[in-house]
């Protein structure tokens, strides 16, 4: 996944989670209010942010698709490709220089 992309995914992410200690407060303070118990708060809270993290996971792998698309339009290549292509031409010419170091063989006499 490129990295712009990752990065989206995780701000999303960070965004709508909420840590343990601020899920509590909010747990105590819906259930007084709501006359549901601290638990199935917290559950539904826990359910919520389990379905808002995945949902932000799903923008973010769209988002890398749709751009994936538009560079391939423009004829553009990603990094991955882009490495591997430099790994293939750095193999080559090694495999060139072993064959240009190479002693090359003499014929024996009387050809």
């Amino acid at each position: 996944m490129d990295e712009p992309v990752r990065r989206l995914i995780l701000a999303l992410v960070g965004a709508v989670a909420l840590t343990a200690e601020r899920a509590d407060e909010l747990a105590d303070s819906l259930a007084q209010r709501g006359g549901m118990s601290k638990d199935e708060v917290r559950a539904f809270i826990d359910e919520a942010t389990a379905r808002w993290r995945g949902d932000a996971v799903r923008v973010g792998e769209r988002a890398g698709t749709t751009l994936h698309g538009a560079f391939r339009e423009l004829g553009l290549v990603t990094r991955d490709e882009w490495d591997e292509l430099e790994l293939r031409v750095a193999q080559i010419e090694h495999r060139l220089r072993l064959v240009e170091a190479r002693p090359r063989a003499v014929p024996p006499p009387g050809n």
